[in-house]
């Protein structure tokens, strides 16, 4: 609860015998997962078939590249066949756009590769050796095992 009394977070798991440390998710993206639910009976996620990493991105790259970001979500794997590996994407390619919104880490592109984004074209901008390249994927539903 903020000083106003506004929810700015869920708690999601407790440890108890560790002076109760809380873990929590943040409210707006709660809120988010619930309206999906709500609409679908589950959240819907995109897939595009990639295993990936946080990394820095160097400085000159980003110069040379015309970027901001000092972060983005390094391939560490494609699957075979999947809408990465079909683009074109590969391993060490780092990803620092999703149709146009910046890409800092991992969690971002998990969180871009929402419902919206299934069954259409997506730009997937990368580094590649120092180099900036665009690439179209189309991601499929995220099937749950």
């Amino acid at each position: 609860m903020s000083s106003r009394g506004g929810v700015i977070g869920i708690n999601t798991a407790v440890i108890a015998g560790a002076q109760g440390i809380c873990f929590a998710v943040a409210s707006n993206a709660a809120q988010f997962v619930l309206s999906e639910l709500i609409m679908h009976g589950l959240r819907l996620r995109a897939f595009i078939g990639v295993a990936a990493q946080t990394v820095a991105v160097p400085r000159r790259h980003a110069r040379a590249a015309e970027i901001d970001n000092a972060f983005g979500a390094m391939i560490t794997a494609t699957e075979p066949d999947k809408p990465a590996d079909v683009a074109g994407l590969m391993s060490y390619d780092v990803v620092v756009r999703l149709d146009g919104v910046p890409v800092t880490g991992v969690d971002d592109l998990i969180w871009l590769l929402n419902g919206e984004r299934i069954g259409r074209a997506v730009a997937v901008d990368v580094l590649r050796r120092g180099q900036l390249r665009s690439f179209e994927a189309h991601p499929t539903e995220r099937r749950s095992k």
